[in-house]
């Protein structure tokens, strides 16, 4: 699989998110503000990646995988941060802040299916 500024970017915020959600969950017995924003940034980041997805493809960049199976994967990707946000928001409590963490956890498998999708994966 070929790496690239998108996915590395994407590791490092959903990273940000689950540790910021662990520690929150740890010290805190509402959603954190840091925790917060971590994932309403891992969404932007979303999409922001879905415009430069869809440039690299109208441009000519092929996908090495099924189209829909990529788009499909975007928009699940987009709905998990923004649903654990307003989980956090309407819910005060500790485990908020570990549906925020999860959230993270959950986008970095979906980033890293997408990559595959987009790039292929290597023999084995």
């Amino acid at each position: 699989m070929i790496v690239d500024g998108f996915f590395i970017a994407g590791a490092i915020l959903c990273a940000l998110a689950v540790v910021l959600g662990v520690v929150a969950t740890i010290i805190r017995d509402y959603p954190d503000d840091f925790a917060l924003i971590s994932v309403a940034l891992l969404d932007v980041f979303l999409i922001v990646y879905g415009i430069g997805a869809a440039i690299r493809q109208a441009g000519g960049q092929p996908l090495n995988g099924e189209p829909w199976e990529f788009w499909g994967y975007l928009i699940t990707a987009l709905l998990v941060p923004a649903l654990a946000f307003i989980w956090a928001v309407t819910d005060k409590s500790r485990y908020s802040n570990t549906v925020l963490a999860a959230s993270g956890a959950v986008v970095f498998v979906m980033l890293y299916r997408m990559e595959q999708i987009w790039d292929g994966v290597l023999p084995a």
